[in-house]
């Protein structure tokens, strides 16, 4: 005989009424797991017993027993004698031991023998092998545990004779030849794996492969390694989420040595592709929102208010990703309502086809949406699903040829007897019963052809990480029909859209197609009932030559090559999506988790080693703190300063940040893919969008400094040869302007400098470099010359010597979560020695205006000079002038200190130095005594003698003041100049600055203070352009945009209007004006009187106030 089976229990085969043969020897090894699950399911359902058979350890026995028949007749070839014919005789004469014989024969039958005519010697000789070979399975622990209800029934009780046929054989086998290459006897050698390994079937298996490899035909060598997956395979845990491998995964610090073997490719981008800004919504979620924060409905793309486009460009996003924007699988919403979830839609990644859902107004409200975002400078991201299809997709009706699936159930446990799925009157769609209950997953569902009773199993989508996604067919990327089918829908979604979003990226690159779809053997057990489909790399390359990804990034730079193509990928394939399949961004989970669990070395890491093996990397990332269907960014990183500080990572980081929905206004409900509306009671937060507005949106409108990675470096930050781990330090820009970011992502405060970059790899020179920040800020080696920057936090603008940033470094203190984004940047020479004055006066300090300061120390001598004007004293002596209380001997004390500080004034105006002479461009005059003792004479008359003035108190109160500055700038004031020209002057001379505290006295915020020096002009001028005709040339005043601006006029509905304070405040100015400086009679009473009643009947418009007059 060369054929031979597996011998089972006569009760087991009684007891699931099978009596066929198992196992036979001679049939195609690849039957076998077929074979041990119909066994087991058979056995597992219909005995009462409580022992389990396992399909893949029976499997593994079953090519175990063909092992032992294939050595054995190995051995008795090599034999001159034939162990098993040599006993005949000897069994033939002995009836005891005969009886045995019989008795194993009906315990333990053979379907096979019993089927065949043969001699009563070729019989017995080949029992006496059965029983031979059933004596090495019994004494092997771990196959025996595995299947003994088939080969060892403790309620048989074999003949007495039983030893002594052992014994019998015993000797015969000891005394025959030794194994060929080893010096044990057939018994011993074929035991030899169960007693090194007596308790793991996949331990001796593994022994066999490698010890006994010279033994074992291929066949035999690819099933034991099979098995070994198989057994893998149906031991994987089940765990019943929908999560699957995302971004949720355990964080590593990448290997870049696995890509020395990959190309490099990255894809070009577009001049808009860098500085993109992505917002997130789930489609349905948001007009749920909409619709309850407008108090209207919002149903369809097309209502969507222009307030929320408004907003997002305000706010420096220029991509809107919409969630769900497709046709959902009708499938996939009735399983979610059968499964208890009554509200559920389908999931979003679940489609009927690539069209947009009529349920959201179809294409022609996308098209509307979609062009009042291109009004605002924003471009539409969809997602496109390449792995899988809805169950009840199109192409599960019309194209099946373009899934995976077989012609029976992957186990026979499965039962599809639950409710069709279809909507199409031609086909049946069933899932596996047990997804009901969750009593188990089954990764196939049922497909029938209602016309033909063709019926399929095709495999539901899966990234094997978790359960399958029960309402999706996992397509085949080994058949080129299907992949030219999904590029064509990827081209059909990339003309309607700018950016499209991979879904799962990572599972169609090659590697993972074969891990999880057709395993190398050895590596399968990723997916259940995918080891039997198990493929050799030169197979498995030669259906699928070239990556998919690559292709479709070549065609699409081809044929649409405005697209931005961006890939959720994980498990470690960040770097080789971007740089080797060319996608212009990647996930970058890593960002998120690592910051969120404050992993910061890790991060840190992670950038250093992006840095040294590629920087173009990590421009391609895109970066997030929350991910759609997972933890929202409240719930991950709160709503303080941790939230902000890593929010300014998001948004000054080389890449793309990615802001999730609901992140801005604080929500805190996870949307589940499925969701048709938000189910909690949230409203925006106010107060941390105030801040988004304050710390963030102004970083995301000046992503040009950060996106790119020509200029970034990053550095440690150190205290006394101490690293601190838990800082992010990098600087970045562009050829001209250049940024630092500080973020400390701890509790605890830290400072210390940072000087030296971590090696960067310099293309070019093919080689890592480490840079000083000095270099990189492109400072000058010189002791003239200062570094002057801007915090963003702040608002303040600091400086220190250059000389001091190249010997130290740059210095910095954090607090907890504190973050310092520095921006402005720039490097001054110290030409007259006023920025080492400003440095020696502040320090570690920053002011508001650097350019004040500094103008400020420049004209230091005059301001010296001038400092009476500003003093309580003479400010007291104005005001009382003001309201006509001023007495002669205070007139006559403040004339002397005016006259005391103009007659010193030239010789202070000789010590600032000639470029403050030349941006002055205006040199004092000599003022004399007695023209200066009229004009004070005739001023305080002017108070005293008109009560019309004195009833003015809307203007007296900072009237003082406007007198101070006029005194102040009057030596430097010509016949000629015009009020443009004194108010340019006004602001050379820091009149705002050198009277800031007088001014803060009033209580006024900025712009009334720069309105009351904007007052100082008209007082010394107006009298120009008003002496001959007072009232009428009054109205000619409004054609200088100054006095527009002063009066603050506006235009609306094609009408201006004025502020009623300020044109009054100009009526009284410019009468005085008059009276002081005019040499032509002047009704100062009239002109006010005139002038106030034409105003006060004007209602505010500009052009009827004129005309009043």
């Amino acid at each position: 005989m060369t054929s031979r089976d597996l011998r089972v229990s006569k009760i087991v085969r009684n007891q699931i009424k099978d009596y066929s043969i198992f196992f036979q020897t001679d049939t195609h090894i690849d039957s076998f797991y077929k074979q041990a699950q119909d066994i087991s399911y058979k056995y597992n359902t219909q005995t009462t017993t409580s022992d389990y058979l396992s399909a893949s350890k029976l499997n593994a026995c079953a090519i175990l027993h063909l092992l032992y028949q294939t050595l054995i007749n190995q051995y008795l070839q090599d034999d001159d004698s034939n162990i098993f014919s040599r006993m005949v005789p000897l069994v033939s004469k002995n009836d005891s031991v005969n009886e045995v014989l019989a008795f194993y024969a009906k315990e333990f039958p053979s379907p096979l023998l019993t089927s065949q005519e043969v001699s009563i010697e070729q019989y017995t000789e080949e029992t006496v092998r059965g029983f031979f070979v059933h004596r090495v399975m019994t004494h092997n622990p771990a196959l025996k545990k595995a299947i003994r209800p088939l080969i060892y029934r403790d309620e048989l009780n074999f003949p007495p004779a039983t030893k002594a046929l052992s014994a019998i054989l015993g000797e015969f086998v000891s005394g025959g030849a030794k194994v060929a290459d080893s010096e044990e006897d057939l018994f011993s050698f074929l035991l030899t794996p169960a007693i090194l390994h007596p308790d793991s079937l996949i331990d001796q298996i593994s022994f066999i492969l490698e010890e006994w490899s010279h033994l074992l035909d291929e066949n035999i060598r690819k099933s034991l390694i099979k098995a070994i997956d198989l057994t893998k395979e149906e031991n994987k845990p089940v765990f019943f989420d929908n999560n699957g491998g995302g971004a949720n995964a355990h964080t590593y610090v990448p290997d870049y040595s696995i890509y020395d073997s990959e190309y490099e490719a990255f894809s070009d981008d577009r001049n808009w592709m860098p500085n993109v800004v992505m917002m997130a919504k789930s489609t349905l979620v948001w007009l749920d929102q909409l619709s309850k924060y407008y108090n209207r409905p919002i149903k369809t793309l097309d209502q969507i208010p222009d307030e929320e486009l408004d907003a997002l460009k305000q706010r420096g996003f220029t991509a809107l990703w919409l969630i769900g924007l497709w046709q959902r699988s009708d499938a996939s919403k009735k399983i979610k309502n059968l499964c208890g979830n009554p509200d559920a839609e389908a999931s979003a990644y679940s489609l009927k086809n690539n069209e947009i859902s009529p349920s959201i107004g179809g294409w022609p409200a996308l098209e509307n949406l979609k062009k009042r975002c291109e009004d605002r400078g924003i471009r539409l991201a969809s997602d496109m699903v390449p792995n899988h299809t809805g169950i009840d997709s199109d192409w599960v009706s019309n194209r099946p040829d373009l899934f995976i699936q077989q012609s029976y159930p992957p186990y026979p446990s499965y039962s599809y007897n639950g409710p069709d799925l279809s909507t199409n009157p031609n086909i049946e769609l069933k899932i596996e019963d047990h997804y009901y209950d969750q009593s188990d997953a089954a990764v196939t569902f049922r497909r029938v052809d209602k016309n033909t009773g063709e019926t399929s199993y095709i495999f539901h989508g899966n990234d094997g990480t978790s359960m399958p996604w029960n309402d999706t067919a996992q397509l085949d990327y080994l058949n080129p029909l299907t992949r030219e089918a999904v590029f064509q829908e990827i081209r059909h979604v990339a003309q309607n859209f700018s950016i499209i979003r991979f879904d799962a990226a990572m599972t169609l690159a090659k590697k993972h197609i074969q891990r999880l779809w057709y395993p190398k053997l050895g590596h399968g057990g990723d997916i259940a009932g995918r080891t039997i489909y198990s493929m050799s790399d030169q197979e498995f390359n030669k259906k699928l030559p070239k990556e998919f990804w690559r292709d479709v990034v070549d065609r699409m730079n081809k044929e649409l090559p405005d697209t931005l193509l961006l890939a959720e990928a994980f498990w470690m394939m960040e770097g080789y999506f971007v740089r080797t399949l060319g996608m212009h961004r990647v996930y970058n989970s890593a960002f998120m988790n690592m910051l969120k669990n404050q992993e910061n070395s890790k991060y840190i890491e992670t950038i250093k080693k992006t840095l040294s093996f590629d920087p173009e990397i990590l421009k391609r990332y895109v970066n997030f703190m929350s991910n759609p269907d997972e933890e929202t960014a409240i719930g991950q990183f709160g709503d303080g300063d941790k939230y902000f500080g890593v929010c300014t990572l998001l948004s000054t980081m080389p890449g793309l940040p990615m802001f999730g929905h609901g992140q801005i206004e604080g929500l805190k409900e996870k949307y589940g893919m499925e969701y048709s509306k938000a189910y909690w009671d949230e409203w925006p937060n106010d107060l941390l969008i105030s801040e988004h507005y304050k710390r963030i949106f102004p970083l995301l409108k000046i992503r040009y400094l950060f996106s790119g990675v020509d200029y970034f470096n990053i550095y440690d930050l150190v205290s006394n040869n101490t690293t601190n781990n838990s800082t992010f330090c990098y600087s970045n820009g562009t050829k001209d302007e250049k940024t630092i970011v500080f973020y400390n992502n701890q509790y605890d405060s830290v400072e210390g400098h940072i000087k030296l970059s971590a090696p960067k790899k310099n293309k070019a020179l093919d080689k890592n470099v480490v840079s000083s920040i000095a270099e990189n800020l492109n400072l000058t080696l010189s002791g003239r010359n200062f570094l002057v920057y801007k915090n963003f936090n702040d608002g303040l603008t600091y400086l220190t010597p250059s000389l001091k940033i190249y010997d130290e470094g740059f210095w910095v203190h954090l607090n907890g979560y504190e973050t310092k984004v520095i921006l402005d940047i720039r490097e001054v020479e110290d030409i007259d020695g006023a920025y080492a004055r400003l440095y020696a006066k502040l320090g570690d300090k920053g002011v508001a205006d650097i350019n004040l300061e500094i103008n400020a120390i420049r004209l230091s001598p005059i301001f010296k000079t001038m400092d009476t004007l500003r003093s309580p004293s003479v400010i007291e002596i104005l005001e009382n002038i003001t309201k006509g209380l001023s007495t002669n001997a205070q007139n006559r004390k403040l004339i002397l200190q005016i006259a005391q500080l103009y007659s010193t004034l030239p010789t202070s105006y000789s010590k600032i130095s000639d470029l403050t002479k030349t941006y002055l461009s205006s040199e004092p005059k000599q003022i004399e005594p007695e023209n200066m003792l009229k004009a004070f004479e005739n001023f305080s008359r002017i108070f005293k003698n008109n009560s019309i003035l004195s009833n003015c108190g809307f203007i007296l109160d900072e009237l003082a003041i406007i007198i101070a500055s006029s005194l102040f700038i009057y030596p430097f004031v010509t016949k000629q100049s015009s009020i443009e020209e004194v108010n340019k002057l006004s602001k050379k001379l820091l009149l705002s600055y050198f009277f800031k505290d007088n001014l803060e006295k009033l209580k006024v915020n900025e712009s009334e203070k720069k309105h009351i020096i904007d007052g100082v002009a008209i007082f010394l001028t107006s009298y120009k352009q008003l002496e001959k005709d007072p009232i009428n040339n009054f109205k000619e005043l409004f054609n200088s945009n100054f006095i527009k601006k002063y009066t603050l006029c506006n235009d609306y509905k094609n009408i201006t209007w004025y502020k009623k304070e300020s044109v009054q405040e100009l009526i009284i100015l410019t009468a005085i004006s008059m009276s002081l400086f005019s040499q032509s009679s002047f009704d100062l009473n009239g002109y006010i009187s005139h002038l106030l009643k034409a105003e006060g009947i004007a209602e505010y418009k500009l052009i009827n106030f004129l005309e009043n007059i």
